[in-house]
């Protein structure tokens, strides 16, 4: 698995050659070991790409992702098959219990809205009604607390006139891109494990490919929310806002007891998940680790 989330920006050719990325552009030729390319941001509609790097970063489980004219992401790859993709594994996937469900689906929003409560307390905003969102929470979340607290949570983060997905937000913006980069880490390591994103859990739309992705990814959402507050001012989605968005996979977080990037702790956690689903016992606590240092074994490059 690799450990490098390359950042393309500017006009550039990509191509493939022996087992390196090269990146030709006005300023001369950088190369990347394949190997080493964890998620490749193609965060310019002026890049060439050849279908053989394609396909190389594809069978080592590396996540393109591409934007639009407006540099928002519009779709990523998805390999076909997983080094893990096994009859008996998806078979596992269609007979997951109802019970075993619903019981993570119950300690994902407990997870998320027990996040959400960190970062309000982060930035000594009010917690006493998400607190008790947290304690009337049901089993399978039947009371639908995710949605109500959520909208309480927002006010008290962005102010009480905020609303969520208002089209042209900037804030919104840059949510809707920090959670595309979310999911598209849920979902590299859901693919990777052998299982199929479609098959939610909770979610089930069938518009969704992504209906597995969008339920594990929740309890991260708070990550996104907690970098943006302290940008929340921003006039522009500027292309800093953009990097310092994907740099949130080297945020440092807790993950069951152990300090590790946000990154890694995105590919323990569907791991676990996925196991428990498959019959095992599983434990789960994700907390906010705010930490300066950017690890040595999370670059991201600027091209």
């Amino acid at each position: 698995m690799g450990w490098r989330n390359v950042i393309i920006t500017q006009h550039s050719k990509l191509s493939y050659s022996s087992n390196m990325m090269i990146v030709q552009t006005r300023d001369g030729i950088n190369q990347i070991p394949v190997s080493d390319i964890n998620l490749l941001l193609v965060l310019t509609t002026q890049a060439v790409i050849t279908s053989a790097l394609i396909a190389e970063l594809a069978k080592k489980q590396t996540k393109v992702i591409f934007v639009d004219e407006k540099q928002e992401p519009i779709c990523e790859t998805q390999n076909y098959y997983s080094t893990n993709c096994q009859p008996e594994k998806l078979r596992k996937q269609f007979n997951w219990s109802k019970d075993r469900k619903e019981v993570l689906w119950t300690k994902i929003v407990a997870a998320k809205i027990q996040n959400q409560i960190n970062v309000l307390r982060l930035y000594d905003l009010p917690t006493s009604e998400i607190e008790n969102d947290l304690l009337e929470l049901e089993y399978n979340d039947e009371s639908n607390r995710e949605a109500t607290t959520a909208r309480k949570y927002f006010a008290e983060l962005f102010g009480k006139d905020f609303k969520r997905r208002k089209g042209s937000d900037v804030v919104n913006a840059a949510l809707n891109y920090g959670y595309s980069i979310l999911l598209s880490a849920v979902n590299r390591k859901i693919t990777m494990d052998g299982n199929r994103t479609y098959l939610g859990i909770h979610h089930s739309s069938e518009n969704n490919p992504f209906n597995l992705g969008s339920d594990l990814m929740e309890p991260f959402r708070p990550f996104v929310d907690y970098w943006l507050y302290d940008h929340k001012d921003m006039k522009d989605f500027t292309p800093d806002i953009k990097y310092g968005l994907v740099e949130l996979l080297s945020l440092r977080v807790i993950y069951n007891g152990d300090r590790m990037i946000l990154g890694n702790a995105i590919n323990q956690y569907v791991h676990d998940c996925l196991r428990y689903l498959d019959g095992y016992l599983f434990e789960m606590d994700i907390e906010l680790r705010v930490d300066n240092e950017v690890p040595n074994d999370a670059i991201d490059d600027n091209v």
